[in-house]
């Protein structure tokens, strides 16, 4: 299997599976585990970011007085924080 500088070449990970050796299965399933657990741990730093950003600004809105935060007003909220900033 080709690796792009240590990892898979993602385009080509389920060709011609039963062609592979079961090093090779386990060397991929290995390398797809890894890129899991980071893919996860960077979705769970996104996750506390925006909730960080959230309670500022709904404090922010809370002390200027603005009127009761709606629901729908956090969803849109967490809609904008998810896309980026």
């Amino acid at each position: 299997m080709e690796k792009d500088q240590g990892k898979l070449n993602w385009d080509d990970v389920l060709v011609d599976l039963e062609k592979r050796s079961n090093e090779e299965l386990r060397e991929i399933l290995d390398e797809l585990r890894l890129e899991e657990e980071k893919l996860s741990c960077q979705r769970r730093i996104l996750h506390g970011k925006i909730d960080i950003i959230k309670a500022e600004l709904i404090e922010r809105l809370k002390k200027k007085g603005t009127g009761d935060i709606t629901k729908k007003d956090i969803d849109r909220l967490t809609e904008i924080l998810a896309k980026g900033f």
